[in-house]
């Protein structure tokens, strides 16, 4: 069960259903709490919805319960970084590769970690430089600022201007603005009474002894800023940045290796492959640092069954992605090309092996369906090759003949175990199922017995054995009315069988015994109790018609017979007797 709700989270993961992903995850860790994979899983499905606070607590657990895995500080390294907690990123990431010195996942989120804490730690640097001067300016603005500027003569008379008044409460609420009203003399003006220092100017400005008295309005800020503006000479238009010569190389030569890669794509939609391949090959040579290039490439010599080819070039893409720090889907793209290019060249289960691993490593780097199904379809291959290759008639031979022994000294826990062995060799020989189900109805494991009667049953349907072990079951389980279907079906291909005949006869003996009220009140209430978790005879009480009938035979005779003409009425009406749920007197 937790496997399935692990399965479903993954598909969800994948398909970027990453809230179904975390209920899933979360039935799946319910039912087995302590599979760290669990918790690693829904870690990563919390942070691709930037829910980093669950991500870390999931990534804690996934440490705890498996401290020796690489993964686990990866998701821890991982939500420390989203939750802008660099130093412990950086430290979760070291402890992962002290785990594993070569994990190039934990290597990528330790530069990234180490780059976002040295930019947090500038940011830092730079916000606490700035802090006296805010102070300085944000103690002038302080509550008290009014009751300076109207005690002080020279300000007095600007309390009466609004735009003044306006000016004052904003550099109040804001003082790192006050660059913004430098311009105007009157703020200078009351920088110096709040300040209690002199500020010049530049000599732009009235010194203290010609500064406009009371009356004489001051110029208005705007227009001196217009007056300054109207002489100020104009700037010189910056001029371009120069590119050196080896720069504009790289740029041209980027631009060359796009075009023959679309010249390549078009020649691989046409099916030219030599051609595809000497573009990408120029491009290649052009410009090594973009590697879809090489993925390219290598899609090509899949198509051309040049397997070796594809899987170096996917190597190699997978070599330099690392190097450049590439996307993820494009080094998982690389890694599924590889793997199929392993498993057109398997031919023995062990091929499949490098395959499967290949697939696995593309999928913890971008979990795409597709790479999925191929996984999947590897592993079904090379289970199906196992059971190819260990396939030998004789030795199965051998191995029923060994159970046989067994059967014969009662030791049937080893009888068991010989016929598992030789349907293993042969999951096609009819009598080791036969016999195995011998087994287990010895043992009392009727389902087990039930199971492989019925195997037996569809390998070889003329096998008489097949039906007399299944009847033998159900007959055991008081299930007479499939026991004599069981029977009386073997009849069909055996006719004169003594062991069938002698079934139906013991199942008929058992069916009239009950439609003629001979069975003791125990019987009887344990053969209905049985009889109605049978989904058969659930389906005929609940079918309208039959309750129809029913209802007719205790009330109405006549209407009785007439349904005892249908043969499929007089046949449910037969369970029903052999099931204890009807007796007729």
């Amino acid at each position: 069960m937790a496997d399935e709700a692990k399965a479903k989270g993954n598909a969800a993961f994948s398909a970027g259903n990453f809230t179904d992903a975390i209920k899933h995850f979360t039935d799946a860790i319910n039912l087995a709490p302590s599979n760290h994979v669990l918790y690693s899983n829904r870690s990563a499905a919390y942070a691709s919805l930037n829910q980093y606070s669950d991500a870390l607590s999931d990534a804690k657990k996934t440490v705890d319960l498996k401290p020796d895995w690489a993964k686990g500080y990866s998701r821890l390294g991982a939500a420390y970084h989203g939750l802008k907690q660099y130093d412990d990123a950086v430290s979760a990431y070291k402890k992962g590769l002290e785990v594993d010195p070569n994990n190039e996942t934990l290597k990528s989120g330790l530069a990234d970690a180490e780059s976002a804490q040295s930019t947090s730690y500038r940011s830092r640097e730079a916000r606490e430089s700035r802090a006296p001067m805010n102070n300085l300016f944000g103690d002038a603005f302080g509550p008290d600022m009014w009751a300076k500027l109207t005690a002080d003569p020279a300000t007095r008379v600007y309390m009466q201007q609004q735009d003044f008044v306006n000016k004052m409460k904003e550099l109040q609420r804001n003082p790192s603005g006050l660059n913004l009203y430098l311009q105007d003399q009157r703020v200078m003006q009351a920088l110096t009474v709040l300040l209690n220092v002199k500020i010049q100017a530049n000599g732009s400005g009235p010194s203290g002894d010609d500064m406009e008295m009371p009356g004489s309005p001051p110029r208005p800020a705007d227009e001196a800023v217009k007056e300054k503006e109207a002489v100020k000479e104009p700037e010189p238009e910056p001029e371009p940045m120069e590119v050196s010569g080896e720069e504009r190389e790289v740029k041209e030569r980027k631009a060359q290796a796009q075009k023959e890669k679309e010249a390549g794509n078009a020649a691989y939609k046409k099916k030219d492959f030599e051609t595809a391949i000497a573009c990408y090959t120029k491009a290649v040579e052009l410009d090594d640092g973009d590697i879809s290039f090489l993925t390219n490439r290598a899609a090509v010599y899949l198509e051309m069954g040049k397997y070796d080819e594809c899987i170096k070039d996917c190597e190699k893409a997978v070599e330099r992605g690392r190097e450049l720090r590439s996307d993820y889907k494009m080094v998982a793209r690389a890694l599924t090309r590889k793997g199929t290019a392993l498993v057109k060249m398997a031919k023995t289960s062990k091929d499949y092996e490098p395959a499967i691993e290949t697939f696995q490593k593309a999928l913890t780097e971008h979990r795409n369906p597709d790479t999925l199904k191929k996984l999947n379809e590897a592993e079904r291959a090379k289970k199906e090759l196992e059971q190819q290759e260990y396939y030998d008639p004789e030795l199965a031979e051998k191995e029923r003949e060994k159970g046989n022994e067994c059967f014969k000294e009662q030791k049937y826990p080893d009888a068991i175990k010989h016929y598992t062995e030789a349907l293993r060799r042969n999951p096609k020989d009819a009598k080791a199922y036969s016999n195995r189900a011998a087994c287990y109805t010895k043992l009392g494991a009727m389902p087990e017995g039930l199971k492989d009667a019925e195997k037996c049953i569809e390998i070889d349907p003329k096998f008489s054995k097949g039906y007399t072990r299944k009847g033998a079951i159900q007959f055991f389980m008081k299930e007479y009315d499939k026991a004599l279907e069981t029977y009386q079906e073997g009849l069909k291909h055996d006719p004169q069988n003594p062991e069938l005949l002698e079934g139906v006869r013991s199942c008929v003996q058992q069916i009239n015994r009950a439609s003629r009220g001979d069975l003791t009140p125990d019987e009887l209430k344990e053969r209905q109790a049985k009889a109605m978790q049978d989904p058969e005879i659930q389906n005929i009480l609940t079918d309208p018609v039959m309750a129809q009938v029913l209802k007719d035979l205790q009330e109405n005779p006549k209407a009785a017979q007439d349904h005892m003409k249908n043969p499929s009425v007089m046949n449910k009406i037969q369970k029903l007797i052999s099931a204890g749920i009807v007796q007729m007197r």
